[in-house]
């Protein structure tokens, strides 16, 4: 069995050790901080190359050691009988030679997101009803993690979610995935600020302990849906080791020859799972993020300077990385420089809101991991130069293609495509035909021009009625929260 650790240690306190369900249940550390791996155990993944989806999934948790019975991982994985094709949830297309998308938008919300929610929901829903308690799951989202939260977990024995999106900083599609909810188990609050506020909340929130004991005398417990929590990262871990042997099985690549990987990135956890997967002996030659105008990633790579002092959240056309605080980078900062390290670091980034890297660190992050930025110019001319290639794309995606230009010339190269183009149309529609649509009109006007099917579950959003309306300060989310569960 694996142990989860904390990332934050100092000399004063005794370090707390959990197991995975723990882990998923309680995502909230000491000292502010995560639980994560404690080791990262080398595997041979050749053995791997002919295994299944599902059964790629049992082997990589069996080899990681996570406390999980092999019956709830099984209904786990069953949730990818609701994607596109459930025998491969995260299919390869080759764009070009040497130029690989993993498609991983083919779940229920059409993003990413529902790679690891879908599953983690189950997981979740189960643990909470083997222990015979209601948890009250608190999500923060910046587009994405909202709705594929949302869908999982709705109607849900002993599980209540509360999600917070930043008004006006989501796509229209996003936003009417949250609001049109209507399982009496969901309740979605806009707040007034932006995504790194809404975190800020939910951390504060966790860490609440007046908030949780009002809570605990309902009978609830306290958890969290976003990449705070492990139990979303185990399954990021998996997407990238499956495109990797198809690469194999498709004598794209032999085994043993690397790869590029290259991360549209807002709040690490896709490139967290690249990162363990590349820890764990995956030959990815480099783990490449890109940003958007938002580029904090892309300075604190190149730089070793993480800082955000001076820095305002800029809203750009690829919102769900419109993100200035990054919560997995602490867990890089742990596998690479331990806890007291981490502790520090993190400690300086609450205090004065930056931190730096020593010469020695900053060249050991390096050998994981390079970044670039796109700005929204030239992310809208990705996309149509994608597109006049043959391959539609978002936004969020199009900015991998400024990392390819930049690092990859001749070695084989996954870019993460994180979201369906619908969830995105107006800007799809303006990069490629210079048009400015509203997202019903965008999506009309793409289908008519390239014959392409929309999704039942984005088409049908349009008509549903909007049930949750409710706009909020920051200082009012805990009140109108507790407000909320005493109906």
């Amino acid at each position: 069995m694996n142990v989860f650790t904390q990332t934050r240690s100092n000399t004063d306190n005794q370090i707390k050790k959990i197991d995975f369900q723990e882990a998923i249940l309680n995502p909230s550390a000491p000292l502010g901080g995560l639980y994560t791996l404690e080791n990262i155990p080398k595997i041979n993944f050749e053995e791997f190359t002919d295994l299944q989806y599902n059964e790629l999934t049992e082997a990589i948790f069996s080899e990681l050691g996570f406390s999980l019975d092999r019956d709830v991982l099984k209904q786990a994985l069953h949730s990818y009988e609701n994607f596109d094709n459930p025998k491969n949830p995260a299919p390869l297309v080759q764009i070009k030679e040497n130029l690989y998308s993993q498609e991983l938008y083919h779940g229920p919300t059409r993003a990413f997101k529902d790679m690891a929610l879908q599953p983690f929901g189950v997981i979740f829903s189960n643990l909470a009803k083997k222990k015979n308690k209601k948890y009250l799951i608190l999500a923060a989202t910046s587009g994405d993690t909202g709705p594929a939260t949302l869908q999982s977990f709705a109607n849900q024995d002993n599980i209540c979610v509360v999600c917070l999106y930043p008004k006006g900083g989501t796509s229209d599609v996003q936003e009417l995935q949250m609001i049109t909810q209507n399982a009496k188990n969901l309740k979605i609050f806009g707040i007034n600020g932006n995504f790194d506020d809404a975190q800020s909340t939910l951390k504060n929130l966790l860490s609440d302990e007046d908030f949780k004991t009002k809570l605990e005398k309902k009978s609830i417990y306290l958890s969290a849906a976003n990449s705070v929590n492990f139990g979303r990262i185990a399954f990021q871990i998996i997407y990238h080791i499956w495109g990797y042997l198809n690469l194999v099985k498709n004598t794209q690549i032999k085994f043993g020859e690397e790869i590029y990987i290259i991360i549209p990135s807002g709040n690490f956890g896709n490139a967290l799972g690249a990162f363990y997967a590349k820890k764990m002996g995956l030959p990815i030659k480099k783990i490449i993020i890109s940003s958007n105008p938002n580029n904090i990633l892309t300075e604190f790579i190149q730089t070793g300077i993480y800082n955000i002092k001076d820095k305002t959240l800029i809203k750009s056309y690829s919102p769900a990385m419109d993100i200035l605080k990054s919560s997995n980078v602490e867990r890089v900062l742990f596998a690479l420089f331990g806890s007291k390290r981490t502790y520090e670091l993190m400690n300086n980034l609450e205090q004065y809101f930056s931190y730096e890297l020593l010469p020695d660190e900053l060249e050991k992050l390096q050998t994981y991991f390079s970044a670039t930025f796109c700005s929204d110019r030239e992310c809208l001319e990705y996309i149509k130069k994608s597109f006049d290639m043959g391959y539609l794309l978002d936004p969020h995606t199009a900015t991998t293609l400024k990392g390819v230009d930049e690092f990859c010339k001749n070695t084989p190269t996954v870019i993460c495509s994180t979201a369906e183009w619908t969830k995105f149309a107006p800007n799809v529609i303006e990069a490629i035909f210079s048009k400015r649509l509203n997202d019903k009109e965008a999506i009309t006007f793409m289908c008519e021009q390239k014959q392409l099917k929309i999704p039942d579950s984005i088409k049908n959003l349009f008509s549903k009625p909007i049930i949750h309306s409710q706009i909020l300060q920051q200082n009012n989310i805990k009140s109108e929260i507790l407000k909320w569960l005493d109906k």
